[in-house]
């Protein structure tokens, strides 16, 4: 069994969950899970977990993400995207200045309003059975944080942007915001994830490259390990005495680890054995000197 993570690009026509089928094809393995749904149409970096390493996926969707999205101004759609049916059309009479300034207007932390074309649930409903339904229900707004919005391109009535956002941002709902406060509507015709965390386009590859490192046993030379994802993270290494210790998942003290140092409260470490195995990540509790565990992957 593979343990790791891998940087796939994920191309157009596929969900996230076509890729992890195809890539549970290829490497003849079943526990493979993806870190962040992309939408079909959309292209870019989908890192995804291989073995022990699926225990990172609620870690690594948290991550900061950054696209590049070309929003075409005047149409709005059912799904906020060039993919659904148009619901209106309106002539574009905004200059290029009031582009700008309805762009720099979400710059910041803002509310933000799910679509139904989405994979959330209501009720244990996925909102996009809910609409393909016809239904529409009552959303709560999400906070997002948009940390920096640049206009690539302008030929209006298309738009291309470079977003850098927080965890759980819709791009197409953002176009789609733009476009209410301009007043004549907007939908996201094209969207490309160009890094998720520390993952960017440069080192992601296709499944079928990954198909070829597999005939060539080379899938090593794309697989990251798991402690690779924290790399910001201190190490510490215990001995072989107490290694049954952490290998059971129990907490263990100052004097049970090899470095003689000073650390913070509530620091999280790297931990591992003597021979340089990894068991996972802990957290010091400085009140009691003891490391608690925080997500282990043995």
């Amino acid at each position: 069994m593979y343990n790791g993570v891998i940087n796939i690009y994920k191309e157009k026509g596929f969900t996230s969950h076509d890729v992890v089928a195809k890539l549970r094809g290829i490497l003849q393995q079943k526990k493979i899970g993806h870190t962040g749904t992309l939408d079909p149409d959309a292209v870019g970096v989908l890192p995804v977990c291989l073995g022990n390493a699926t225990r990172l996926a609620d870690m690594l969707t948290d991550r900061d993400k950054e696209y590049e999205a070309v929003m075409r101004l005047g149409v709005t759609t059912d799904t906020q995207d060039m993919s659904g049916t148009v619901l209106e059309e309106k002539e574009v009479q905004s200059s290029a200045e009031e582009v700008e300034e309805a762009v720099r207007f979400f710059v910041g932390g803002y509310e933000q309003v799910p679509p139904m074309y989405s994979a959330l649930k209501v009720n244990g409903k996925r909102l996009y059975e809910l609409a393909r339904q016809g239904r529409e229900v009552e959303r709560s707004s999400r906070s997002v944080k948009l940390y920096q919005i640049e206009i690539l391109s302008m030929e209006l009535p298309e738009v291309s942007l470079r977003v850098s956002c927080s965890k759980g941002t819709y791009i197409r709902t953002l176009c789609h915001d733009i476009g209410v406060r301009l007043g004549c509507g907007a939908a996201m015709s094209a969207l490309k994830r160009t890094k998720s965390g520390c993952f960017t386009l440069d080192t992601a590859i296709t499944l079928s490259r990954l198909e070829k490192y597999r005939d060539e046993n080379k899938i090593e030379k794309v697989l990251i390990p798991v402690d690779a994802m924290f790399d910001e993270l201190a190490q510490v290494h215990v001995p072989d005495i107490y290694s049954k210790t952490v290998q059971n998942g129990n907490l263990f003290s100052l004097h049970q680890i090899r470095e003689r140092r000073m650390f913070g409260p509530d620091e999280e470490v790297r931990v591992y054995d003597s021979n340089g195995r990894f068991y996972g990540i802990y957290v010091f509790d400085r009140e009691a000197g003891v490391f608690r565990p925080r997500k282990m992957f043995l």
